[in-house]
């Protein structure tokens, strides 16, 4: 049984590093090249590896569900876009952290969708992690920034978008769950940049810009470095403990801040270092909560 745990946690920790390079190469991207066009090609490189799949293991699945599927992806997508363009405007850790409070919206919404019930540990969880976000955010008054809104919207999206997949995953195969997603995510991006004149939302504003060598290198980085986070994120839950590699996960946070810092991200003030552990914190007795 420790074997097991220690691979899981080896595996969940590679999962978090790959996920914090994913994020420090989209956001070296991003100084390139629209976020908007970064998501477009995370997404269609995603299309292909997932697809690749098929030809080594064919799909077993029921189906029935194609509107929850679409609204999986469409959700997901939306999470994809609003996390992107914070890792382009924020420091990385403070992108990684506004995603990583989905499991404290996940709990709600299954309380609320799927009837599962809150214990005491899962309310303590709750409080720490609101408090957490409110550090982070730092409201004046009853204003917040762009960059808060959309970092809660991200948690939110990834948390609806992780709600469906727990029913999703009776009626389809994992990787058609995540290769719709992506199509949905390559499909709307595609659209929003051809139609971008007629579109007046700041964080949606893109204009193409055709790769160099430079950017086609960051983008295969950010194909492979997205994948290798998939896939060891997934052997990591199916070779130990959901909560001890849900608790591992938040490693990723730490990550970000370390290579942010490496590319010019200041450290987070008091308040806001507070608010990261808050929310890890809470993260962590979700996590061990639900195993």
């Amino acid at each position: 049984m420790k074997k097991s745990i220690d691979i899981g946690v080896v595996y969940m920790l590679f999962a978090s590093f790959c996920f914090a390079i994913m994020g420090a190469i989209a956001k070296e991207l991003s100084v390139l090249m629209p976020s908007l066009e970064v998501v477009f090609f995370r997404n269609i490189l995603g299309v292909v590896f997932v697809a690749l799949t098929f030809l080594k293991l064919p799909i077993k699945q029921i189906g029935g569900r194609p509107f929850l599927l679409l609204f999986r992806g469409i959700i997901g997508f939306m999470a994809l876009v609003a996390f992107f363009y914070n890792i382009a405007h924020i420091s990385l850790a403070d992108a990684m952290t506004f995603s990583r409070t989905a499991p404290i919206f996940t709990t709600l919404f299954a309380f609320w969708f799927l009837k599962e019930k809150i214990g005491l540990s899962e309310a303590i969880a709750l409080t720490l992690g609101f408090i957490g976000i409110v550090f982070i955010i730092k409201p004046s008054g009853l204003q917040l920034k762009l960059t808060d809104i959309l970092g809660l919207l991200s948690g939110i999206g990834a948390a609806l978008a992780y709600t469906s997949v727990k029913e999703l995953k009776k009626y389809y195969d994992t990787r058609v769950i995540v290769l719709s997603f992506m199509i949905i995510g390559t499909i709307g991006s595609f659209f929003l940049i051809i139609f971008n004149d007629l579109l007046h939302v700041e964080f949606l504003k893109a204009v193409y810009v055709v790769p160099n060598l430079k950017m086609s290198i960051y983008i295969i980085g950010l194909g492979i470095s997205s994948t290798m986070a998939q896939i060891y994120m997934t052997k990591a839950y199916g070779s130990s403990k959901a909560g001890v590699v849900g608790a591992v996960s938040y490693m990723n946070i730490l990550f970000a801040l370390i290579i942010g810092l490496l590319l010019g991200d200041a450290l987070p003030d008091f308040i806001g270092a507070l608010g990261i552990v808050l929310i890890v914190s809470s993260g962590i007795l979700v996590a061990k909560t639900k195993s």
